[in-house]
């Protein structure tokens, strides 16, 4: 079944063109990998299927709603890109916390879950100020899971993350898959995307150079 389908999508600044008339379907329940150079369009690709940035000319539809005319962001996904931002002043867990009182859909136990299995202390008094990078991107991990999304969109999961992190969470990622979750991985670590992904697309300038099946 077809999660997600991008149909001829646009997208200029002025003069630039971002994203030159790409198509693509995003089958339910895979990881599908995108990769390519820094400016090769991947962030912004993941952005305009988010809902956060409007194409300029073509369609995304995400679970059969079209962004920007029926939804302006998809519902039921989870996501993360560039640096994940929280309250510095507050823990991790209260940070999650805070997001889930937005929606009000899961419980203490749930939240407390979704930091143990990014490898966090769920009762842990340090400040997210003071977190390193890599919790701060565990943590990122964790608040894009927690709601149980249908979708994950995930740009650079892996930054800052030291081994037994990037371990952690490919595993973590594969039991979400295997959970039936949709799962958009840009990556630039082709270890990752070799190992996570069913589908890999390569973007340059745009466009999309490179489709591959595993």
């Amino acid at each position: 079944m077809i999660k997600i389908n991008i149909k001829n999508i646009v997208k200029r600044f002025k003069e630039t063109t971002v994203l030159d008339n790409i198509s693509i379907d995003f089958e339910e329940g895979k990881i599908h990998g995108l990769i390519g150079r820094n400016g090769s369009g991947k962030t912004m690709l993941l952005k305009c299927i988010c809902g956060f940035v409007p194409v300029t000319s073509g369609s995304i539809v995400v679970d059969g709603k079209t962004i920007g005319k029926d939804v302006d962001i998809p519902e039921n996904i989870g996501i993360i890109i560039e640096a994940p931002g929280f309250l510095p002043q507050y823990s991790g867990y209260k940070n999650l916390k805070l997001l889930a009182m937005i929606n009000n859909k899961i419980s203490k136990d749930e939240i407390i879950d979704s930091i143990k299995k990014v490898g966090l202390d769920p009762e842990g008094k340090k400040h997210v100020g003071k977190y390193s990078l890599g919790m701060r991107q565990r943590l990122g991990i964790a608040q894009a899971f927690m709601e149980d999304p249908d979708i994950l969109i995930l740009d650079e999961p892996m930054n800052g993350l030291d081994n037994k992190g990037v371990d952690d969470i490919r595993k973590l990622l594969m039991s979400l898959k295997e959970k039936g979750k949709t799962i958009l991985l840009a990556s630039h670590s082709k270890e990752d995307i070799s190992i996570l992904c069913d589908t890999v697309r390569e973007l340059d300038n745009g466009k999309i150079i490179c489709e591959s099946n595993r």
